[in-house]
């Protein structure tokens, strides 16, 4: 039985390109980056190089470009950072109701050091309404974090138009573009933003690694102490192997995203047309056309992601759930609350996130066992009723 790896916006395998730039940094070219002699130096122009490959990808100065340990601590960088930043006496942050963790907990932090945080609904298909951000934005904000594309149903934000009224009143911007750098066309410019957040194991590079991107002349204070790498900004000794394989996998991504993108969206839709069409109860989430070609979540009333999750693991087959059933009780994800789906059919969301290995065999193979998964969990969740028992199926 074949494996099919469906779940490429939890993490991805590393590319074989990448590995191959990573692995003579990892022994032969071991130098520190902060040394003056040839092997400093050496690793130095290699850390220089991906620098430059990373800001190419996303139409930045490699500048810009400051390396962390993951998408995580750059969403907490870009927060804490203006945050710790500001000395205008500014206190506000405006956010939405969906974003990472990353963000959300970021600014749960702030609030306990006298922040203010404005967290913005949804719409039904998770949209951030610009004038919802116009309305929420007084004399005190000094940023917004909205990010690009939702991690769990793939709605893409009006990022452009929230970050042009936030210009007009000098208010910083930062977007987690975590799930949307490599899979669609980002630009920093075209987007407005002033703090961009992005990892390197979203797009086929190593766990560990991504970088934070900060327009020329945006107040940012470090959150990490110690030595002067990063020119201040994040302190460390490089991670010169994950940043050369960061950098690597950056320039595949740039090289290959037309092709790639128009072969996920097909894949896609692919899925959720025999999805559709074989299943009745079902709802695809996200907006319809603003929505990353590579994400599908879909909800199949009155089961539950989970068992859904793991039936399909049982065949070989790999997703992810926007629900857990824990002692009984069901647990929504905070995406899927905030787009208010009814919780019979919420319980039983999935996500489906490709990548590029996968192929038309492997949808249509998915397509043929799906069906099945769920009249059997469906069956059992009568039958349980009818014997008046809850279980979680």
């Amino acid at each position: 039985m074949e494996a099919i790896y469906l779940d490429h916006s939890a993490t991805t395998p590393t590319d074989p390109e990448v590995l191959g730039a990573m692995m003579r940094y990892f022994a032969n070219h071991f130098g520190n980056p902060s040394s003056i002699h040839r092997f400093g130096q050496e690793a130095k122009r290699a850390v220089d190089e991906a620098r430059g490959q990373v800001a190419a990808m996303i139409g930045a100065d490699a500048a810009e470009i400051v390396f962390t340990g993951g998408g995580t601590e750059a969403d907490n960088m870009a927060l804490m950072g203006t945050a710790f930043a500001e000395t205008s006496g500014k206190n506000h942050i405006i956010t939405s109701a969906i974003e990472h963790h990353a963000v959300l907990n970021t600014c749960k932090y702030l609030e306990t050091k006298g922040f203010a945080v404005t967290y913005l609904p949804v719409d039904g298909e998770g949209v951030v309404n610009p004038e919802d951000v116009q309305r929420a934005l007084t004399e005190k904000t000094f940023l917004i974090s909205i990010m690009h594309a939702n991690n769990e149903i793939g709605t893409i934000e009006p990022l452009s138009e929230i970050a042009f009224m936030a210009r007009e009143r000098g208010v910083i911007v930062h977007t987690d573009a975590v799930q949307s750098v490599g899979k669609i066309p980002v630009n920093v410019n075209e987007l407005g933003v002033d703090l961009l957040s992005l990892a390197g194991h979203k797009l086929y590079g190593p766990k560990g690694t991504g970088a934070l991107y900060v327009r020329r002349n945006t107040p940012i204070a470090p959150i990490l102490f110690g030595g002067h790498q990063e020119s201040g900004r994040r302190t460390g000794t490089e991670n010169v192997p994950g940043i050369v394989g960061l950098g690597k996998a950056c320039e595949i991504a740039a090289r290959d995203l037309p092709g790639q993108m128009d072969r996920m969206l097909g894949l896609r839709n692919r899925l959720e047309m025999q999805i559709m069409e074989k299943i009745a109860d079902v709802r695809v989430n996200g907006h319809p056309f603003r929505r990353l070609p590579h994400i599908l979540s879909v909800s199949f009333r009155s089961i539950t992601g989970d068992a859904i999750v793991r039936e399909l693991d049982k065949q070989g087959i790999a997703a992810s759930a926007g629900a857990a059933c824990t002692a009984e009780t069901i647990r929504l994800s905070h995406v899927l609350e905030a787009v208010q789906i009814p919780k019979d059919i919420a319980m039983g969301t999935v996500r489906f996130s490709l990548g590029k290995g996968n192929t038309e065999a492997q949808i249509d193979r998915v397509a043929q066992v799906l069906p099945e998964i769920i009249n059997k969990l469906r069956s059992l969740a009568e039958l349980e009723a009818s014997m008046g028992t809850r279980g979680c199926r």
